[in-house]
């Protein structure tokens, strides 16, 4: 595993990310900001051991899983020692190898056997949604290798065959109505059984996040549903 970390003395503020499959700091560090405190885990398989920076106390600490990052979240909860204030779960269960509540093992599967450079193409494509948003945010897209890619599919595979009850609960739940990634209907079917668990609907891709400008813009954006006044979803 990898973590990237990013801090500022006077930050009270932490936001800590766990990215999804075939993500580097790439794809995350556009919406950092110098108001908050980062921490960013991602490329699973690494053979890294896990880093945390020293103990700082903080106001606030959100946790934000996107996509099978939702699993790993849940997964490495125990191990990082990080308790939150906010949780916030992107485009992801915690259940993502499922063919009702994730991705249908066939889809997944056949990625993992079939990883190479005209196939993760195809994949980042349907991660920003159309051509159009992908060739705008180029910058973005993860420097990978097919290898490292095809050795963190596996490790991520196997793990959530073992996967188990972690007790971790969620704030907030978000859904891309258009997600070409992760079947919304499956992340629906999963997330209306958790009632504690508030759903927010958007009508954007898999990958959203250059929608706003940091993720400053985005938490508040999500905690403006807790309010029973607020629209469960943006049109």
């Amino acid at each position: 595993m990898k973590t990237y970390i990013r801090r500022r003395e006077k930050n009270d503020q932490l936001v800590v990310l766990y990215g999804g499959w075939g993500t580097d700091e790439n794809v995350f560090t556009p919406f950092c900001n110098d108001n908050f405190d980062f921490i960013l885990f991602y490329d699973y398989s690494a053979d890294e051991a896990l880093v945390l920076p020293e103990t700082k106390t903080y106001r606030k600490i959100t946790i934000i899983g996107w996509s099978l990052g939702v699993w790993a979240a849940e997964y490495l909860f125990p191990k990082t020692g990080i308790i939150p204030h906010t949780t916030i779960a992107v485009n992801g269960t915690p259940v993502p190898a499922d063919d009702r509540y994730g991705i249908p093992l066939k889809i997944l599967e056949g990625t993992l056997n079939n990883i190479s450079e005209i196939n993760i193409d195809k994949f980042y494509l349907r991660m920003f949604g159309d051509k159009r948003t992908y060739l705008k945010n180029s910058d973005k897209i993860p420097h990978r290798t097919i290898k490292s890619l095809n050795d963190e599919l596996r490790w991520l595979y196997n793990r959530m065959m073992e996967q188990k009850e972690s007790g971790f609960i969620w704030d907030y739940a978000v859904i891309s109505k258009t997600d070409r990634v992760f079947p919304s209907e499956n992340m629906n079917s999963y997330w209306k059984m958790q009632k504690s668990t508030r759903q927010i609907k958007v009508p954007l891709p898999h990958y959203f996040f250059p929608y706003w400008n940091s993720y400053s813009d985005f938490i508040r954006f999500v905690e403006r549903h807790k309010r029973k006044s607020a629209p469960a979803a943006i049109e």
